[in-house]
Formats: structure tokens, sequence, C-alpha cells
């Protein structure tokens, strides 16, 4: 369920804030537009937000800046020491996309960046099943993450970086459990989500999906 990671996001706290401003030419290109992405994702939006992944909290600080309520689930503890120091009294909870709070008021949106991909294709399905029953009409899912049109882009993906030398690169496309947008679509639609996907670099789509 993506707890397997803890333990890396406990490593990359001290310096992620630094490698998502661009500083590790492997990951430069995952993370261009970073400032855009966040905007995009903050913009769709509103009332009571869950946040999954907060890691150091840049996203929260804009959905903040916003003037949205949010709950943040962050399973590593550096991470979450990181975005508190940042924040400030924010609630930010141990949890992840499965195991999380819900408020008294309920949620209106699910939000996320950079954090989908820790869970299988079969993982993400049940966790779209889950958010489907918390949401009611016209509810949220607003996630940016790395996504392929195809998984013969993957594949070609993962060629390109190890061309470029880019190994730590390569290894985490093929390790981790980067999906396709033909399926997020399908299960997307599957439990009754209006999904639109919107290209925001070389890596990253956003994926937006309304409950009907």
């Amino acid at each position: 369920m993506g707890r397997e990671f803890d333990r890396l996001f406990d490593k990359w706290a001290a310096n992620y804030d630094e490698t998502v401003s661009g500083s590790d030419d492997q990951y430069a290109d995952v993370f261009l537009n970073y400032d855009h992405i966040l905007e995009a994702v903050s913009s769709h939006a509103k009332g009571s937000v869950i946040e999954f992944g907060v890691g150091t909290g840049n996203l929260t600080a804009r959905l903040i800046e916003k003037g949205i309520h949010v709950l943040g689930i962050e399973p590593s503890t550096e991470m979450r020491k990181k975005a508190k120091k940042k924040l400030g009294s924010l609630s930010i909870v141990d949890g992840d996309f499965f195991h999380f709070p819900l408020e008294a008021d309920g949620v209106d949106a699910f939000v996320s960046t950079y954090a989908f991909h820790h869970l299988t294709d079969d993982e993400k399905e049940k966790a779209i099943a889950l958010y489907a029953k918390h949401l009611k009409t016209g509810g949220k899912i607003v996630f940016a993450d790395t996504m392929f049109l195809t998984k013969e882009d993957k594949q070609a993906t993962i060629e390109t970086a190890k061309k470029n030398r880019f190994d730590r690169l390569a290894e985490d496309l093929r390790t981790e459990y980067y999906t396709t947008i033909p399926y997020m679509k399908s299960i997307m639609e599957k439990h009754q989500f209006r999904v639109t996907f919107t290209q925001l670099n070389a890596f990253v789509w956003l994926m937006l999906g309304i409950k009907q």
C-alpha cells in the first residue's frame, strides 16, 4: 500500500525541496514546472480537502493560501517533521491512501502530487473505489503524477534514461508502479467519475475526476 517506501522518504526529507527545485539532473525533467503543477492541482480544490503524500508541505501551503481546509496525510515520519516545521499547527497525520480520518462534515476533494504511483494498479482501483464512497456528487479527485500513454511509452522512457546514464531514474521507473492513462481512465469511469487528463511536463499528468 505504498508504505514500503517510507524509509526512502525518511532519507529524502532532508533534501526533497532541493530536488523539486531541479538540483538533481536525473530528476530535473520530472519536476519541471513544479510550481505550475502545484498551482494546477490547487486551482481545482475547494472546501474541505484531504491531501495524500504531503511530503514537506509544498502543495499544502498552496492550498492554505487559497483558504482551503486541509487535512494532510503523510506516512513518512521525517517528511511530517519537515512539513510541520514549515506549516506550523496544521494537522498532518500518519496515514496513507487507504488509512485516513474523515471529519464530520466529510470531504470535498482528495488531492495529491507525486505519490499515487506508490500503489500497484490493483491498489489504485481499490483506492478510487474507496474515494468514490466518500465523495458526494461533484466531489473531486485531483492527482498529479507520472503516467504514460502506453506501456511502450513507459519502456521507451526507461531506455532513454539508461542512454543518458540516469541510472537512478531508470531504476525508479522500472521498479515503482507507474501506470498508464487508459488504465486510470477505465477505473475512474468504472467508479462513476468523469475524468480528464492534462499533461504538465514530459512525465507528469494532471488527473481530474469529478464524481457523477
